[in-house]
């Protein structure tokens, strides 16, 4: 369902968030949450701006907690204040939460099927091409300026190719990164 425009900010219903990211949350075992986010709040329900919402990832990846959560939080809140930043948290865990005690009692019974594993490892795959999917689109994103583009191939290489510590390499990183850019925002504005 479109949202409703109240001056130019989408008005999202409150049941329709609720029942979008029950939903996702419910159907994501295995990863790829971002990019089935992405998917439905920019995508398909155009609740949110491309920019605003890889904002959203990159906050949410920088901030302590789970990073899919951070960024349920940030969707909500943007989109109905805490109430939405509490509906889409709450509704994105409730159903795994339930899911994952059912499968703990049953999982002994079940786990010698091949069947189970097979699909686990469908899950796995297409969790995979999900967030290459995103970070595809957030590549193309930050490719057009010089120093996101700097930065990204930076830590890039100091994580995924020398293993450097992740924390030391963005706290280095993420400071040069942001002054890169601060005189052209400042321009910009």
């Amino acid at each position: 369902m479109p949202p409703t425009t109240v001056s130019e900010k989408p008005v999202v219903p409150l049941p329709t968030i609720i029942r979008v990211f029950f939903w996702i949350g419910f159907f994501s075992f295995g990863g790829g949450l971002t990019a089935w986010i992405h998917s439905q709040v920019v995508q398909r329900y155009h609740w949110m701006e491309e920019e605003d919402f890889m904002s959203g990832v990159a906050l949410a990846q920088v901030l302590p907690g789970a990073n899919v959560t951070n960024l349920c939080v940030y969707v909500g809140y943007r989109l109905r204040g805490y109430l939405g930043a509490t509906a889409t948290l709450v509704s994105l865990i409730s159903g795994p939460t339930v899911l994952c005690v059912l499968v703990a009692m049953a999982y002994h019974r079940v786990s010698e099927y091949p069947v189970l594993q097979a699909c686990v490892d469908g899950v796995a795959a297409a969790a995979v091409g999900l967030n290459l999917r995103l970070g595809i689109i957030g590549g193309k994103r930050v490719i057009r300026r010089i120093a996101p583009t700097v930065a990204m191939i930076a830590t890039f290489l100091a994580v995924g190719v020398f293993e450097w510590p992740l924390v030391p390499v963005v706290l280095v990183v993420a400071p040069l990164s942001v002054a890169a850019v601060w005189p052209r925002k400042e321009a910009d504005a």
